[in-house]
């Protein structure tokens, strides 16, 4: 149905609220793979960098080591799930075959875009809040500035989510998605500052942090819970913001066109 005949109006509220609706509860019925167990990973490493390797009596950039490695450790768990919410929804469906359930409502582009960017975006922020709430009794809670706690969750999230939108669209098979996740998502996110500050780097490897998206995240959400940060914040802020805006049109056209979507 064309977008401008639709019985629903400009916007259909009703299908993108049961989207979004789908893509939550198919992660909340199994919360114990899909939240408890990246909160798990989280507090693994956390005592592998604080305790086996001795550093919990470390000083990073002027602070506690465990406080400064924190943020990072919610912010890379929030990261690789909100993409693997994304991907694995959109892989499933191309696989069994049920994609066309997605495609046949009266859903736009953008409402498809939407839809699948907030469920994988509620994943992350879920994944987030569970992750600091186990890791606060160990450094306790800290909140310098809510508003880039705020932002720079919501963003990271927002830009995986898409990241995981598109490649979900893009792969053919499990393989590609693994692919991308193995030599993509997690060595931007390990090479991003989350376990390290960027000023102990040597200068051709430090330009190369600040090219990284992750970096800006990371380096955002750890000012707004502790306020140091290693890079300019404006620029932080401008980098999230365009990125997104980018793959929010680039997941649009990818729906709009059928790519890879329809025969």
């Amino acid at each position: 149905m064309p977008f401008e005949t639709r019985l629903s109006g400009p916007v259909n509220w009703l299908g993108l609220q049961t989207l979004c609706a789908r893509e939550t509860q198919r992660f909340l019925k199994v919360y114990a793979q899909t939240i408890v167990a990246p909160v798990v990973t989280a507090l693994i490493f956390f005592a592998i960098f604080t305790l086996a390797l001795g550093r919990e009596n470390e000083v990073a950039s002027g602070m506690p080591f465990a406080l400064f490695l924190t943020p990072g450790l919610v912010m890379m768990s929030m990261i690789q799930n909100a993409f693997a919410n994304t991907s694995s929804s959109l892989m499933i469906a191309k696989i069994q075959g049920n994609i066309v359930d997605i495609l046949m409502p009266p859903l736009s582009p953008a409402e498809l875009t939407i839809g699948y960017a907030l469920g994988g975006m509620a994943r992350g922020m879920l994944v987030g809040v569970a992750t600091t709430l186990a890791l606060a009794p160990f450094v306790g809670l800290h909140i310098h500035a809510p508003f880039f706690i705020l932002f720079h969750g919501i963003a990271a999230s927002l830009l995986l989510a898409l990241l995981g939108t598109i490649f979900g669209i893009w792969a053919e098979k499990f393989d590609h998605i693994a692919a991308v996740t193995n030599f993509i998502i997690m060595p931007l996110a390990f090479l991003s500052g989350t376990f390290y500050s960027i000023d102990r780097l040597p200068g051709a490897w430090q330009w190369l942090a600040n090219a990284n998206p992750f970096f800006y995240a990371i380096d955002g959400f750890r000012y707004g819970m502790t306020g140091h940060a290693d890079g300019p914040l404006g620029i932080g802020l401008a980098v999230l913001t365009l990125i997104n805006l980018g793959l929010l049109f680039l997941c649009y056209w990818m729906f709009k066109t059928g790519y890879k979507l329809k025969p």
